[in-house]
């Protein structure tokens, strides 16, 4: 990790109208929380569909598309990418720094919102807050990779990543039961589900197949950015 591109990475991010975009869903998944508290809400069933359905099912892979992009795509865009390149720095530890930040930001902005939001409704009742904030943190990690090699081999990244996010993740995903093997959320409500003891949670995706699948993905992704970064020239994008 280079902690010049790390802090130029942190305040061109959260310097930027990405911030409110990164605070707005965890604060209406702790609003929607404190509501369910207020009503009485707070049974088992509820506060796992809640964990499901919004803080991994929804929150997550948007945060992570905000991340995993913003930490690399603009600086693309807009040709500042050369200039960092053009020091000494190696390629590939850009990449990793960049990968390396926003995965911080969604264990600040995604995993501890979750366990927030969960310990309001539950405290740590059968592990259910623990269970979904390591599951959050986990598959954050991963969309942190994913959505930042998108973000260096396409100026479409944000575009394929709401399709990826919401069409496959959220859409087929629930539809096709073979797909949810190959769901980045899944893997992290595998997670989620190991640590739970929760008897209204389970996982449709085993722990065995999740944890290879998590880490192959996120190594994987942040290699391929790096390796991506190495055929940029300092003349062009390629």
């Amino acid at each position: 990790m280079n902690t010049v591109v790390a802090g130029i990475t942190y305040r061109a991010l959260l310097g930027r109208r990405r911030i409110v975009l990164l605070l707005l869903l965890p604060l209406a998944l702790i609003g929607l929380a404190v509501l369910l508290r207020v009503f009485g809400a707070t049974d088992q069933r509820t506060a796992v569909e809640l964990m499901t359905s919004f803080a991994i099912g929804t929150m997550l892979p948007l945060l992570g598309l905000i991340a995993g992009t913003g930490v690399i795509a603009p600086e693309i865009d807009d040709g500042t990418i050369l200039h960092l390149m053009s020091k000494p720095i190696s390629r590939p530890v850009i990449a990793q720094t960049k990968f390396l930040v926003a995965a911080s930001l969604l264990a600040i902005f995604a995993a501890v919102p979750t366990y927030v939001a969960a310990w309001i409704l539950l405290g740590n009742e059968d592990g259910i807050a623990t269970g979904f904030a390591v599951g959050s943190l986990v598959a954050g990690i991963a969309y942190a990779a994913v959505f930042l090699l998108l973000g260096v081999v396409t100026r479409h990244a944000v575009t394929i990543g709401v399709i990826y996010a919401l069409v496959w993740e959220s859409l087929v995903g629930n539809l096709l039961v073979g797909a949810r093997k190959f769901s980045i959320q899944r893997w992290g409500q595998s997670i989620a589900d190991q640590i739970s003891g929760s008897p209204f949670f389970q996982s449709d995706v085993t722990l065995s197949f999740a944890v290879p699948a998590l880490i192959i993905v996120t190594v994987g992704a942040v290699f391929l950015a790096g390796q991506r970064l190495r055929s940029f020239s300092l003349t062009g994008d390629e």
